[in-house]
């Protein structure tokens, strides 16, 4: 299942520490995982995210207003089980030419609703190091500027200043990046927007 985006997603990772890849998924096999999206929000699988983890989780809608439901590869439908394979293999991809020591993935949806925002932050908790790199794959077809709910990726390790790539979440598009050193945020949108969102992770050290 190797991709022929891998060797510029592995070269941009690389040397600039952060990748877009505009049509990483064709357009059927992303309307497909939108669609499995949309149904289990529709059943009210979706659960408001939060910020921090374990004790420390908090629910905190002036940071972020979004709802996530987590993949589980054993229950999952042949879309995600697809992207899921596609994910394990740009894993070995990257260990093999960055020797990152990625060891596995955890990922969800994400559905943020007409005005969903996720203030700047960066990807890795306080208290551990095992976030590596991020992956989020956009969901929405037709997504126009007016849309909003563009990803603002600082492009300066460690600064939420100075440059930055504006990214609409169009249908297919991966964005990746090194989950401990870009800051980034969510801005307003104005209809609902969804994606996946997940992070490469190293084991615990």
């Amino acid at each position: 299942m190797f991709h022929q985006a891998f060797p510029l997603l592995t070269e941009s990772l690389a040397t600039q520490g952060w990748a877009v890849i505009p049509e990483f998924l064709q357009d059927r096999q992303a309307r497909d995982l939108a669609a499995e999206s949309l149904s289990l929000l529709k059943q009210g699988q979706f659960r408001q995210a939060g910020i921090g983890r374990g004790d420390d989780l908090q629910l905190r809608q002036d940071i972020r207003n979004d709802h996530v439901l987590w993949l589980y590869p054993e229950t999952e439908s042949p879309a995600v089980q697809h992207w899921l394979g596609l994910v394990e293999q740009l894993r070995l991809a990257l260990n093999q030419q960055l020797y990152l020591g990625l060891f596995e993935y955890e990922g969800h949806f994400a559905h943020y609703p007409a005005g969903g925002f996720y203030k700047p932050h960066l990807d890795r908790h306080r208290d551990t190091d095992q976030r590596l790199v991020t992956l989020i794959l956009y969901l929405n077809d037709g997504w126009t500027p007016d849309a909003g709910g563009q990803l603002r990726l600082w492009t300066t390790p460690g600064k939420a200043t100075g440059p930055h790539q504006i990214i609409a979440p169009q249908l297919g598009t991966l964005v990746c990046f090194l989950a401990g050193d870009y800051w980034h945020e969510v801005l307003p949108a104005q209809q609902p927007r969804l994606s996946i969102t997940g992070w490469l992770r190293c084991c615990p050290r």
